[in-house]
C-alpha cells in the first residue's frame, strides 16, 4: 500500500507504480496530448495494480468511440479481479466504472458521490463525476459537488487548481456568472496554462456578451497550450464564437481551417473524428449557413466521417451535429440509416439509451427536416422537448445552435407565435439581449 500525491491510499507493489499513476492524472487533468503515452508508461510501471487499470477505463470511456469500448470493457474485467482485496475506495471505483460501461451513468454518478462524501480529495472521482455530469446536461449536480469539497481542499494539496477550474465552470453552466469569473481567473492567476478555467471564463465572457474582452482572452492565453490536447481547439471555436457574434466572417473561416479544425494539425490527424472537434465544426458551419456564407466543402468531411460513425451513441449530444453534416451534404440515405440505428440503440435499459429516445432522436429528425426544406416538420418535431434538450448534454452555448435550428425554421415557415417562444425562451436564460446577439437579431 502506498499513498498518492494527494495522501489516499492505492492498493499497489510499489511507489513508483504509483507516481505512474499520479502522472497519468496529471495528464488527465491537463488535458495533455501526450495523455495515450501517459497510459502506456502507467500500464508498464503497475500491470497489477487494480487502479491503473480503472484510470485506463475511464479514459476509454471519456473518449466516447465504440472503438474504445472493448479496451474499457477489458480494464474493468482486470480491475474487478485486483481490487477485491483492495480499499473500498478502490472496489467503489472499479463498480462506477462498471456502471458506466453498461450504459448506467445514473449508478456512476452516485457511486462517485459517495467516494468523493469520504474521500473529498479523490481528484479522479471529483473530475470524472464532473464530466458525466456535463456530458448529461447536470450543472446542479457539477455545482454540488464543487461546492461540497472545496471546504476540503486546502491549496497546497495537488489539483486545487484543478478544483477551481471546474467550480468556476459549474458556476458558469447554473447562470452564476460573477462567482464563475471570479474563480476562473484566480485559477489562471495561478496556473495561465489551465484549460479547463480558461475554457470557464470564455464560456463567461460568451454568456455575458463580452466578445472583444474573450478575444483578448484567448490571445493572452494560447502561448502557452503547446502541450494540450483538443480541448484548446474548443477554445479556438469559443473565439470564433465572439467573431461571429462581431460579423466578422472571413475571421471566423480562418480559425475553422486553421486551428479548431485544421485537418493537417497532428491532432486532427490522431483523433480525426473526436466528438468535442466533431461538435465545434458542425455547430460553426450549420451557423455560418445561416448567415449566408458558403462553407465550401468543409462539410464533405465530416458527412463522410458521420457515416462511419453511424450505430455510434455513446454521445447523445454529438448525434445532431452529425446529423447536421449528413443534411448539409445531401445524404438523405445515410441519415435515415442512422436514424435507424438510433431507435435500435433506444431500446437499451439505461440513462444514455433513454436520452438518445427521448431526445437526440427527435432533434436529429428535425435536423433532417431542416436539411430536406421541411420548416414545419422540423418546428413539430422539436417544440415538444425544448425544454429538455438540455438533457443531451453540452453548455449553454453549445446548445445554443439546436435553438438556432427551431429559430431558422420558424422564421422560414413564418411561425410566429414559434418564433416568439424561442425568444422568450432564450431571453429568460441568457442575459445578453436577443437583439445583440446575431443569431437571434432578425428574429428580436
Amino acid at each position: 500500500m502506498h499513498d498518492d500525491v494527494r495522501g489516499l491510499p492505492v492498493t499497489a507493489a510499489s511507489a513508483e507504480a504509483v507516481q505512474a499513476i499520479d502522472h497519468t492524472l496529471e495528464g488527465y487533468l491537463g488535458f495533455r496530448a501526450d495523455l495515450g503515452g501517459r497510459v502506456e508508461a502507467m500500464m508498464k510501471a503497475a500491470p497489477d495494480c487494480g487502479m491503473a487499470h480503472i484510470v485506463k477505463g475511464y479514459l476509454m470511456m471519456l473518449g466516447y468511440h465504440t472503438q474504445l469500448m472493448p479496451a474499457a470493457q477489458a480494464a474493468v474485467a482486470t480491475a474487478a479481479t485486483l481490487v477485491q482485496k483492495a480499499t473500498p475506495r478502490e472496489q467503489a471505483h472499479a463498480a462506477a466504472l462498471t456502471a458506466w460501461i453498461e450504459g448506467n451513468a445514473d449508478r456512476t454518478s452516485s457511486i462517485l458521490e459517495e467516494i468523493l462524501q469520504q474521500h473529498p480529495r479523490d481528484m479522479l472521482a471529483f473530475r470524472t463525476h464532473h464530466q458525466v455530469n456535463f456530458w448529461f446536461g447536470r450543472a446542479d449536480k457539477m455545482l454540488t459537488m464543487a461546492r461540497a469539497v472545496e471546504s476540503q481542499w486546502p491549496d497546497s494539496v495537488s489539483g486545487y487548481n484543478t478544483m477551481l477550474g471546474c467550480r468556476s465552470f459549474a458556476h458558469e453552466e447554473s447562470g452564476l456568472y460573477l462567482e464563475a469569473e471570479t474563480v476562473g481567473r484566480e485559477a489562471i492567476r495561478r496556473d495561465p496554462t489551465d484549460l479547463w478555467a480558461a475554457h470557464a471564463v470564455a464560456h463567461t465572457l460568451e454568456m455575458t456578451g463580452r466578445r472583444r474582452e474573450g478575444i483578448a482572452w484567448i490571445d493572452a492565453l494560447q502561448g502557452g497550450w503547446d502541450l494540450a490536447n483538443n480541448v484548446k481547439h474548443h477554445l479556438w471555436w469559443h473565439q470564433a464564437m465572439y467573431h461571429l457574434d462581431l460579423g466578422d466572417m472571413s475571421r471566423v473561416l480562418h480559425l475553422y481551417d486553421t486551428r479548431f479544425r485544421n485537418l493537417a494539425s497532428p491532432l486532427v490527424q490522431m483523433f480525426p473524428d473526436l466528438y468535442i472537434d466533431v461538435q465545434n465544426a458542425a455547430s460553426m458551419l450549420f451557423r455560418l449557413s445561416r448567415h449566408g456564407v458558403d462553407p465550401g466543402d468543409r462539410w464533405i468531411e465530416l458527412a463522410d466521417k458521420a457515416e462511419r460513425r453511424i450505430g455510434d451513441c455513446l454521445s447523445a449530444f454529438t448525434l445532431p451535429h452529425w446529423m447536421m453534416a449528413l443534411a448539409a451534404a445531401g445524404r438523405e440515405d445515410a441519415a435515415r440509416r442512422m436514424l435507424a440505428a438510433m431507435r435500435d440503440y433506444a431500446q437499451g435499459p439505461h440513462t444514455n439509451a433513454r436520452i438518445v429516445g427521448d431526445f437526440a432522436i427527435p432533434v436529429c429528425q428535425a435536423i433532417l427536416a431542416h436539411g430536406l426544406g421541411q420548416y414545419e416538420q422540423t418546428v413539430a418535431l422539436m417544440r415538444p422537448i425544448l425544454g429538455e434538450m438540455y438533457r443531451l448534454g453540452g453548455s449553454h452555448a453549445q446548445q445554443d445552435v439546436l435553438e438556432q435550428v427551431f429559430l431558422d425554421a420558424a422564421l422560414t415557415a413564418g411561425l410566429d407565435d414559434d418564433c416568439k417562444l424561442m425568444i422568450e425562451r432564450v431571453s429568460a436564460r441568457n442575459p445578453v439581449p436577443p437583439a445583440r446577439r446575431r443569431g437571434y437579431a432578425m428574429a428580436a
